[in-house]
């Protein structure tokens, strides 16, 4: 826990993008990258078109929303989140034109309206285990408040027991989840938790 105290957190900048892309793909369970290689054109990289569209500012998934650990100058983890005000794509979008992959993270999304939304959050290897993940909650928890909501929401993958441990030792309880179809950017037979806490 020595390592959480000496993390500083801090709103990301556009710079800031490489990196959030990066820890994006990784919560993702392979989906963000599948996603930016259907965008890609010519070779170019997924994690590249992912940065790109991080480093927009009017979109959900900005670097705006985002909020950055760091130790000793280098990132650490991300949390990346918002209010869920029923105007973001997943809200909006007829679930019948969305990939089948992403059908049930849409579904379970609608479902929280009205909350802090936290879409991202992730640590990299080597920062795991010392609080980080905590204190990157208290972040998210600051700006839900600072938006007057009452409420934190989050998705994550059933088989992603350490992400389950650390939301519930944080107050969060699981409202109810969906089977994800095995699909070749995330090939396991896996559930996603939707996730809530009251504020």
């Amino acid at each position: 826990m020595a390592l959480a105290n000496q993390v500083r957190m801090r709103c990301a900048t556009a710079a800031d993008a490489p990196e959030i892309a990066r820890l994006i793909a990784i919560a993702g369970g392979g989906i963000p990258t599948w996603l930016w290689s259907r965008m890609a054109q010519d070779g170019e990289d997924p994690l590249a078109v992912g940065a790109a569209r991080v480093a927009r500012p009017d979109t959900t998934f900005s670097y705006r929303n985002a909020v950055l650990a760091e130790q000793a100058g280098q990132v650490a983890g991300m949390m990346l989140g918002y209010w869920l005000d029923g105007s973001s794509p997943g809200a909006v979008a007829n679930l019948g034109d969305l990939p089948a992959l992403l059908r049930p993270i849409a579904e379970l999304e609608r479902q929280v309206t009205g909350s802090f939304y936290i879409n991202v959050l992730a640590v990299f290897d080597g920062y795991r285990d010392y609080g980080i993940g905590t204190r990157l909650l208290q972040a998210a928890a600051s700006r839900a408040t600072a938006l007057g909501c009452t409420q934190l929401s989050a998705q994550t993958f059933s088989r992603n027991i350490g992400a389950v441990r650390l939301y519930e030792r944080n107050g969060f309880r699981i409202l109810d989840s969906r089977r994800i179809e095995p699909h070749p950017s995330h090939p396991h037979d896996d559930r996603i938790l939707l996730m809530l806490r009251a504020l």
